[in-house]
């Protein structure tokens, strides 16, 4: 099997959010679970993608933790469609189909830059109780009373675009960079509240980029992350909810700067409010970025 370490939300390596890829052989299908736990406990990053390759240009493609297997995974997704430009399986300039476990996703590659379809956002919760706030705060290093203070009226919610993640809001870039999380306590939190793990952010003051964040998801391996697409799905989601992103937005999220791994993440919201189907979402997000392929090899299983 052809594997490929890949620099996710970022144009050059040592940067974004690094991720492992794996190309299975034309024809061959996926190895046990088992296997692909241990591989991806092999590799030590947080996620590793494994591609099935299905026809031309057209992809089933599995995310798995060193811990266990996740419905889809962001910065994997870019990671994989820039191994498989790299590697020869497709041309610069198409259209293709991710298979995941969230669902059926169209991926569009243009110049090297890698854009994907997000799942549709469901709000699962809207976290609105003092006594569940002030937790919720505690464990991630804040005080929820002094966030009040300094003026946040934002409250978290739970959403998914793919992956269930609390959103939450600070005050400043200063409180961002403050959180330092109970992990164990994160980790029971996340489980009761069954979301991936918390997606930190406060507002850019900076005229260019739209929101700051951090995310953190010890309940699978994973203290913080450089970059996540599902999650920024999901920022963008509600950062429509509570009016601080538009139809037709194009917005800016700068994560990983706390890890020293800066990345930037582009997302796109717009509505199609001519649908006739009242449960159909009017929704449509999609989450790109640039990446960087560091190295390849084979896998010898």
């Amino acid at each position: 099997m052809k594997f490929y370490i890949v620099d996710a939300f970022t144009e050059c390596v040592f940067g974004g959010n690094p991720a492992g890829v794996v190309i299975l052989p034309q024809g061959a299908d996926f190895p046990s679970d088992e296997t692909m736990v241990k591989t991806a406990a092999e590799l030590r990053y947080s996620e590793t993608a494994f591609i099935k390759i299905l026809g031309e240009n057209e992809f089933c493609i599995r995310y798995f933790t060193p811990a266990a297997e996740v419905d889809l995974c962001g910065h994997a997704t870019i990671g994989s469609f820039k191994a498989l430009l790299y590697g020869g399986y497709i041309e610069d300039n198409c259209q293709c189909i991710n298979h995941t476990l969230a669902g059926d996703l169209n991926i569009v590659i243009k110049d090297g830059f890698v854009l994907m379809d997000m799942a549709s956002p469901i709000l699962l919760k809207e976290i609105t109780s003092e006594a569940a706030l002030t937790e919720l705060y505690s464990i991630m290093g804040l005080d929820y009373i002094d966030q009040k203070s300094k003026g946040l009226t934002l409250l978290p919610e739970l959403i998914s675009t793919g992956l269930p993640d609390i959103i939450m809001p600070v005050a400043s870039k200063e409180d961002l960079n403050a959180i330092s999380p109970d992990f164990p306590a994160l980790t029971e939190l996340s489980r009761r509240y069954e979301a991936v793990g918390v997606h930190a952010f406060t507002l850019a003051s900076e005229k260019d980029v739209t929101c700051h964040a951090r995310n953190f998801a010890p309940l699978y391996d994973i203290d913080e992350e450089a970059a996540t697409g599902t999650s920024s799905g999901a920022l963008t989601y509600y950062g429509h909810r509570n009016g601080f992103i538009k139809d037709g937005d194009q917005s800016v999220f700068i994560q990983g700067e706390a890890m020293d791994r800066p990345s930037t993440i582009l997302t796109t919201l717009a509505l199609d409010n001519t649908m006739k189907d009242a449960n159909a979402t009017p929704y449509h997000i999609q989450v790109g970025g640039s990446a960087a392929v560091l190295a390849e090899g084979e896998i010898h299983i």
